[in-house]
């Protein structure tokens, strides 16, 4: 797991804190609308970076179900974190490090640690000040060296859990300057059945930052529309707020499109005139249009991809559903994904996989759904559909090769099957004493040594590169060379461990797999290569439209 900096604050730094609450119901998306602030105005000139506080016990996102909590998203520096974070990364175009995920687990770990250690003898340790304190802590330390610090303060305002979080906020504005701190609300705004914008639910939610000493400074209203004038005006009544404060995040066809959105509302000039920043930002007619140029570019066609797994759920594969869209834009094509769920390969699902131009077969963890990712790998390889192979995926279409093509019949992962004759993957040698789960993996950014004259080091444009890892299990040394003289090429290496396969151009129009998890270093505006490589050649066959 990472290790954690502790430094003293230094208050004259004058940093710009905007803190992003939500209410009413989760999942409103103020991740997103945090996001698309922080984007703004990193195109106004400014140096962004971001926070995310997660009030659940667990230390880290590591071990969490997906059905529970989307993906699990890693950061270079191994920390495994809320898939909000991947949101900044791609938004900001920045890398994050664990220091900017603040749980409630890590939080309390720290104080007692201290405790233990003696560092409060003579004190009775406490939520406040102990607690608070070191939020404040965690969240200035995260802010050094940066003009604006968002921080998503995640969970339903009114929530038990986010109580810390919220008392911890309200004495940080206390402590900052009055045009050093902003605080922004997002709340629900939903329609009755006469078609009335209602905001009796954002008066309440925001009665409830109030009943705790905070008074939101903006206010974003998510709807399916633009809020109407009345609505606005209603709001900043009874929320008492100025009526210009109030903002409209209506639904947009793509979540890459809020921060034009939010930009037409005014939402980035209002920020920076309440946070004293206007004057320092570039003007209108310099800021970079990079992002509303290439988000709004028009497409070319579309191409259908099959997403081979076991979770039903979009945000269990967010960042490989990113990449796609990425590469997408990339190419000047929409992609439209095609869910295959790899525990029903019949019917609809199989339908689906024959009638895709190419296929991903996403990580993941555990027995359920591995056969039918190796029957769809078998299908790519045998139909020269393109593939794409990420982690897990990386080792079924190992298994798949070992099975069909060298003839080892049974072969598996150990992880999988135990008593398998034939452990073509096997666990990580330093994994065999480890007792803990969390954070205890192959972790992080690791460079891999990429062989020249291969697709990999094409795509990659050179001899190595750097990828972020999740996994304890890899390619079994015993037996590479009877893998590699059946056809199927390491391309990739980090010493003795096997990051990159691929077959040859001549064999398959692309049969490419990764150890690592490319889609975690996508960005709209920096596709991920081996997913580029993917739509490269599924245009460069008869599927795309």
């Amino acid at each position: 797991m990472p290790t954690e900096s502790v430094t003293d604050y230094d208050p004259s730094l004058g940093r710009k804190f905007i803190f992003v609450t939500g209410g009413v119901m989760s999942g409103l998306g103020k991740g997103i609308t945090a996001a698309s602030t922080g984007r703004l105005l990193k195109n106004a000139g400014f140096d962004v970076t971001a926070v995310k506080v997660d009030p659940y016990l667990n230390v880290d996102a590591g071990t969490m179900n997906p059905y529970q909590h989307g993906e699990v998203y890693v950061l270079k520096d191994g920390g495994e974190v809320d898939l909000d974070l991947g949101n900044y990364e791609r938004f900001l175009d920045i890398d994050m490090t664990f220091d900017h995920n603040v749980t409630t687990g890590k939080t309390y770990q720290h104080v007692i640690q201290k405790e233990r250690a003696g560092d409060y003898l003579g004190k009775t340790v406490q939520i406040i000040p102990h607690i608070t304190d070191d939020i404040k802590r965690r969240i200035r330390e995260a802010a050094e060296g940066h003009d604006v610090c968002l921080v998503e303060v995640g969970g339903t305002v009114g929530d038990i859990e986010g109580m810390p979080y919220l008392e911890a906020l309200r004495q940080f504005a206390h402590e900052e300057e009055d045009d050093d701190f902003l605080l922004m609300h997002v709340t629900l705004v939903p329609y009755s059945k006469n078609g009335e914008q209602k905001t009796k639910p954002t008066q309440h939610s925001v009665k409830e930052l109030r009943s705790i000493g905070l008074q939101p400074d903006v206010l974003i209203g998510r709807s399916a529309d633009k809020l109407d004038p009345e609505t606005k005006e209603k709001i900043a009544l009874f929320c008492d707020v100025p009526t210009e404060a109030v903002f409209s995040n209506p639904d947009v066809p793509d979540i890459y499109h809020v921060p034009l959105m939010v930009e037409e509302e005014g939402l980035d000039d209002y920020v920076m005139d309440r946070l004293d920043i206007a004057n320092e930002a570039d003007p209108h007619e310099e800021r970079t249009r990079e992002w509303r140029e290439l988000v709004t570019r028009e497409k070319q066609g579309t191409v259908d991809i099959a997403l081979a797994g076991k979770y039903d759920l979009e945000d269990a594969y967010l960042s490989v559903h990113e990449a796609l869209k990425h590469a997408g834009l990339q190419h000047g094509v929409d992609v439209n994904v095609l869910w295959v769920d790899t525990e029903e390969m019949n019917g609809e699902h199989t339908s689906r996989l024959e009638e895709a131009d190419g296929l991903v077969v996403p990580g993941g963890f555990g027995q359920r759904g591995t056969e039918g990712k190796i029957e769809a790998i078998r299908y790519a390889r045998e139909h020269d559909v393109p593939f794409l192979g990420l982690c897990l995926g990386f080792q079924m279409a190992v298994v798949e090769y070992a099975r069909n093509v060298c003839g080892l019949e049974g072969a598996n992962s150990a992880e999988l099957d135990e008593e398998t004759a034939h452990p073509v993957i096997d666990i990580l040698p330093e994994q065999y004493e480890v007792e803990d789960m969390g954070g205890t993996m192959r972790l992080g950014a690791h460079e891999t040594a990429i062989e020249s004259g291969t697709i990999a080091e094409s795509l990659y444009g050179g001899g190595s590169c750097t990828e972020r890892h999740r996994h304890r299990y890899e390619v079994n040394p015993e037996y590479i060379e009877q893998l590699e003289s059946a056809g199927l090429k390491f391309s990739g290496t980090a010493g003795n461990r096997m990051e990159i396969l691929e077959l040859s151009s001549e064999e398959h129009p692309y049969f490419f797999g990764t150890q690592f998890h490319p889609e975690f270093r996508s960005r709209p505006g920096r596709a991920s290569p081996p997913f580029v490589g993917l739509l490269d050649a599924v245009l460069e066959t008869e599927g795309g439209n």
